[in-house]
């Protein structure tokens, strides 16, 4: 049976898992598979291509049904399953954050969150820009939240923020919760607004 693009794809997702999105290289992908380098290029003409298509696979079921009735449960159950998907990957909300996506499993997704926005009433302008600001917001906490696995969390951050040079922060300090906690709340306010988030 001749090498496909999912078996590339395949290997690739297993090597980033297993060392890491800096250390993939197309020519471990082709070594993983017992390959010539040119093979893998055949599937996957770049390594920018081949994280295109890391980050399509990585999303396969997030726009599946079931999916709640409600336009607001069904944005937030979605962005819910977009943040595990990233999660469910080494590096993985970093491959997806330095792509510009528009594969099958992408596509579905960002077409099930924009008419959740729809159906709730809002403008075709407003439901573009509350998808895109869901997707960054998670991308962008999802990438912190596996950044911190590696430098101790938010440990550093807390010590540092004493009252008397950054009385702000001292201030809140106590509340900012962990990483699923801040994720609920940002997907509050995104989808339902500030009180409903509250």
């Amino acid at each position: 049976m001749g090498l496909d693009r999912t078996a590339v794809v395949t290997a690739a997702l297993e090597l980033l898992d297993e060392a890491g999105l800096d250390k993939l290289t197309m020519r471990k992908v082709a070594e993983r598979l017992g390959v010539r380098l040119n093979t893998v290029y055949w599937h996957a003409s770049s390594k920018p291509r081949l994280l295109e298509l890391m980050a399509d696979t990585m999303l396969v079921g997030c726009a599946d049904a079931p999916l709640p009735d409600s336009w607001d449960d069904r944005a937030c159950t979605l962005a819910h399953r977009y943040r595990a998907a990233l999660l469910s990957r080494r590096d993985g909300a970093r491959v997806v954050a330095g792509t510009y996506v528009a594969e099958e499993h992408t596509l579905r997704f960002a077409d099930a969150l924009t008419g959740a926005f729809l159906s709730g009433g809002h403008s075709a302008t407003e439901a573009g820009w509350r998808t895109w600001s869901l997707v960054y917001f998670t991308l962008g906490l999802t990438q912190e939240e596996q950044a911190a696995q590696g430098i101790g969390g938010m440990e550093p951050l807390l010590r540092a923020a004493t009252a008397g040079r950054f009385p702000a922060l001292a201030a809140v300090a106590g509340h900012f919760g962990d990483f699923e906690h801040r994720f609920r709340h940002g997907v509050g306010l995104i989808v339902r607004g500030r009180e409903a988030s509250a």
